[in-house]
């Protein structure tokens, strides 16, 4: 089996600079809206009826191939292709419909007409299951990134969401597989009556290939692919951005249990031991947080000296910073704070720096990963981390970037 680790730069520096790909929106010209039909299709008004479909085809084909618009961008409606290139509607639909049958393009019904990959063929029908535990807090951009990936391979996505539930996961998962599901995308949860192992080992039985996002076992008689956020790294170099700034007593204050909650302590306590700093650790469930769990977050932090802390997550940082505003303490002069998730961070009374998981990289990388898989069955399994940024607000002390 391969593993493979794809990382950011260290150091803070976003992940997604480092490996992902820029995508700019396509057909658009500066300063007014898509950029039209180069001026050769002008001719097409000009021509017999019967060729200006074709005509027009072969220049839209052309720039297809030149990058005019590039994989998995989205091309001008028919609308404004006509008015670019002087053509009826019924002509710019013709030609589209012959770019579609060579599988240059598809067509989405509601988002538009989209670029297909060179090797778009043999995924361009595949239908993507994807199950996810929420849809408004973390996911949105992991999805953004899997629908992204999806649309440049011409594969279709079959959405379901679970709430954390693992007796309802089996209901979705077994409702994709009767949907059609050629391959599934999942983000599992593990804190329920089944044991991580024996639900990662159902996944493996499944009929169709599946990709975990965010989640990974923790034995190595596990063989599932996954795309995660390497949330050891993650929480290493929060611990190491604020030994820079001098702290030498830094506190981990999570909400635990988590799938992200061990990675994030392995990581800590690695950092902290390498760099000679004391440690204090202090633990709640998300349903104990409230501002008097933050008050003893805050004296467990004071009690073993800690000038600093890493918050898994925004909210567990911000109910910190007002149990610290209670007692008196200011922020970052008295304790610095990173937190963890940068999705709410930077509306905190005080901006919270925060580390962040690439989270549109990840729902690319993970669609990516999985239509390699229906492409090439026999292909060695790949186990994709991928390091997290950090981004600096006012809360550690430092300049904000």
């Amino acid at each position: 089996m391969a593993d493979e680790m794809a990382e950011g730069a260290a150091g803070g520096m976003p992940a997604e600079k480092a490996g992902d790909v820029t995508h700019e929106t396509p057909g658009r010209a500066a300063g007014d809206g898509y950029a039209p039909v180069r001026p050769a299709a002008t001719a097409f008004a000009e021509g017999p009826k019967d060729l200006k479909f074709r005509l027009l085809a072969q220049e839209l084909r052309q720039q297809v191939r030149d990058g005019v618009w590039p994989v998995g961008g989205r091309l001008p409606t028919e609308k404004q292709l006509a008015l670019g290139s002087r053509s009826s509607v019924s002509t710019v639909r013709r030609a589209v419909d012959e770019l579609i049958a060579e599988g240059l393009v598809v067509r989405r019904q509601g988002s538009g007409t989209f670029v297909l990959a060179p090797d778009a063929p043999r995924t361009a029908r595949a239908l993507i299951g994807v199950l996810v535990p929420d849809t408004t807090f973390y996911y949105p951009q992991v999805l953004q990134g899997i629908e992204e990936g999806l649309s440049a391979a011409g594969a279709r996505l079959l959405l379901t969401c679970s709430g954390y539930d693992q007796e309802r996961e089996a209901r979705d998962v077994a409702d994709l597989l009767d949907g059609g599901a050629d391959g599934l995308l999942l983000v599992p949860t593990f804190n329920g009556p089944e044991h991580r192992e024996s639900y990662l080992a159902r996944i493996a039985a499944l009929p169709v290939p599946a990709v975990l996002i965010e989640r990974r076992g923790t034995s190595l008689g596990d063989t599932s692919e996954y795309v995660c956020t390497h949330h050891e790294a993650g929480a290493y170099d929060a611990v190491r951005h604020l030994a820079a700034l001098g702290h030498r007593s830094i506190g981990l204050v999570l909400r635990a249990p988590a799938p992200t909650a061990p990675p994030l302590i392995e990581g800590y306590r690695q950092a902290a031991d390498e760099l000679g700093c004391e440690t204090t650790e202090f633990e709640a469930t998300r349903q104990e947080w409230s501002p008097a769990t933050a008050d003893r977050a805050l004296a467990a932090l004071r009690a073993g000296g800690a000038t600093a802390a890493v918050c898994f997550g925004d909210r567990q940082a911000a109910l910190l910073e007002g149990a610290a505003r209670r007692a008196g303490l200011t922020v970052p002069g008295d304790l610095a704070l990173v937190a963890y998730d940068d999705e709410i961070a930077d509306l905190a009374d005080i901006p919270l720096t925060a580390v962040a998981p690439p989270k549109h990289l990840l729902g690319r990388t993970a669609a990516e990963t999985l239509l390699r898989r229906l492409r090439e069955p026999g292909s060695a399994r790949h186990r994709i981390l991928l390091r997290p940024s950090i981004t600096v607000r006012q809360s550690c002390g430092a300049r904000p970037s």
